[in-house]
């Protein structure tokens, strides 16, 4: 398995090309550029190892926090944390959900100190709808599309570098290739 500052540095690579393709399949360098900044964010933030301790969970710093229940709940190297399939997704449920549960209790709080009203379950979709139509208004119809996509790539550089990484230590370089 690759150590942390040789995936860093494949995903900084990869980085370029993925820039160009998606430049080449949309011709918008903003379209480009979300991708690409999702593709880095998605190697060295919001990669598979997020289920250990590892140079992407130490980058969160004081948030690392938010991670806890992920890295207890997830088995390393699974197929839910590393899965080209499972992982980015189980991941951005997984953050989503605590964002959504910190938000709900910031407000709570807040309505408790205040002695305002508490958010209800309306209204808070009303919130995370009106953050997707702003996005998609100043970053196109299928920004989201191209965030998500951006950061399983990312992932998927990680995930096959391990592969890669396993492959030849154990001796099977042929089977790689």
């Amino acid at each position: 398995m690759p150590s942390g500052r040789t995936h860093d540095l494949l995903s900084l690579l990869f980085a370029v090309p993925a820039a160009a393709a998606t430049y080449a399949f949309t011709l918008s360098w903003p379209q480009a550029a979300i991708f690409t900044a999702a593709f880095i964010f998605g190697s060295l933030m919001f990669g598979p190892d997020l289920d250990t301790r590892s140079k992407q969970y130490a980058r969160w710093g004081v948030f690392r926090i938010l991670w806890f229940p992920y890295r207890a709940f997830f088995k390393h190297r699974s197929r839910f944390s590393h899965g080209l399939v499972l992982g980015t997704a189980i991941r951005v449920v997984y953050f989503m959900g605590v964002c959504s549960l910190l938000l709900i209790a910031g407000s709570w709080a807040y309505a408790a100190a205040a002695g305002g009203k508490m958010i209800s379950t309306a209204e808070f979709a009303a919130l995370w709808r009106r953050i997707g139509e702003t996005a998609r208004e100043y970053a196109g119809n299928a920004v989201l599309l191209k965030l998500f996509l951006g950061m399983w790539l990312g992932a998927a550089v990680h995930t096959l570098t391990d592969l890669a990484g396993t492959y030849v230590k154990s001796g099977r370089r042929s089977k790689l290739f």
